[in-house]
């Protein structure tokens, strides 16, 4: 890819002083990187004195601004603002730690080509034992369908057609799928192209186990599975002891190898990151709970400076205020709004949905997540 290729690179972020300054100048270096192949936009939420600071080192290669909209998860509010200030129909809407090269930067935007969004696939590098015991959790999800990545490619048009997508929800991300989806958009998460991504601290890791857990209850299926994990295991032991339990944990090893082998997979996760999957297993089923909790005690879970009651909507629902609705989902700020979310009852047929994912086939997978 060169610089000449038509696409965008959004990159909306919220720091605070305690970012480390080795991490700032990563992400110079990768800023400078991407500003030879694409449009690079930072959309900086950080406290005026950094936002200083950062617009001196990434003004000459990035369009760095404020957001220009308000809503309670303000990493939408970002996105929503970046892709305004797009110049090309092809953008790439990815999180801080996030780093593409040019190969799979080429490959999001060809698949934009025939999709309204692209999920990649992340893997951690590198991978301390906190990001292996998180890689195992994508590893699962592969097994079944596909994983929910930190970055997305996406079509301009579609997305200021459809308002852009609720920021006030928890999992943004499923939210941003679920609307496209709701508007008629085809979505694909390639199991095959996939984009580094650089490992949280440890710390982090472990402060965000339950709030990652909360994002299953825009999921009751899997809200449901994790839940009934501990009885489950608790009957079984006291029934007939240590082998079911031996026998699960099996299980939840060999799925999570099939999904290492999808895809080219073996490449990319390591032959130890399948047996950290039962010990994800058992972290979700403990905290599946605990986020049940905050729903039904606290109203919500803490984000920021907020609490969150909704996960991500429903696709009917999506789909009942995008036929109902003629106003922006992030209200601006000052800047110019979004472009109205104009009816679509038209297009709610949409067009065929891409095939699931299976060995042997292209390794794209159709988001159906209702």
């Amino acid at each position: 890819m060169t610089r000449d290729q038509p696409l965008s690179y959004v990159l909306p972020l919220k720091w605070d002083e305690a970012t480390d300054r080795a991490a700032r100048a990563e992400l110079t270096a990768y800023l400078e990187f991407l500003a030879a192949l694409v449009e690079v936009i930072v959309v900086d939420g950080s406290p005026p004195e950094l936002f200083a600071a950062h617009h001196q080192e990434w003004s000459g290669i990035a369009h760095h601004v404020r957001p220009a909209g308000v809503c309670r998860n303000g990493k939408v509010a970002g996105v929503h603002t970046g892709v305004q200030l797009a110049r090309t129909e092809h953008v790439v809407v990815a999180d801080d730690d996030v780093r593409y090269d040019a190969v799979n930067l080429a490959a999001v935007s060809r698949l934009l080509g025939d999709y309204d969004l692209v999920g990649p696939q992340n893997v951690f590098r590198p991978l301390p034992w906190h990001a292996a015991w998180d890689a195992s959790r994508s590893l699962l999800n592969r097994a079944l369908a596909a994983d929910y990545p930190g970055t997305f490619g996406l079509r301009r048009s579609t997305f200021l057609g459809m308002g852009g997508y609720d920021g006030d929800v928890l999992f943004e991300n499923l939210e941003l799928m679920r609307t496209v989806r709701a508007y008629g958009g085809r979505v694909v998460r390639p199991l095959d192209v996939y984009v580094d991504r650089r490992p949280p601290s440890a710390a982090h890791f472990r402060g965000q186990r339950v709030r990652q857990a909360y994002d299953d209850l825009a999921q009751p299926w899997r809200l449901a599975t994790f839940l009934s994990v501990l009885p489950a295991a608790v009957v079984a032991a006291r029934r007939h002891g240590p082998v079911p339990l031996a026998a699960g944990v099996g299980a939840v090893v060999a799925m999570a190898e099939c999904g290492r082998r999808r895809a080219g997979g073996r490449e990319h996760f390591p032959g130890q990151v399948p047996w950290f999957a039962p010990a994800w297993v058992a972290e979700r089923a403990v905290c599946s709970w605990l986020a049940l909790g905050q729903l039904v005690l606290h109203g919500g879970v803490g984000y920021a400076s907020s609490r969150l009651r909704v996960a991500a909507h429903g696709t009917g629902w999506i789909r009942r205020r995008l036929e109902a609705s003629p106003h922006p989902l992030v209200a601006p700020t000052g800047a110019e709004g979004h472009r109205p979310v104009r009816a679509v009852a038209e297009r709610l047929e949409g067009r065929p949905a891409a095939a699931a994912e299976r060995d042997g086939l292209p390794a794209g997978v159709d988001l159906a997540a209702g």
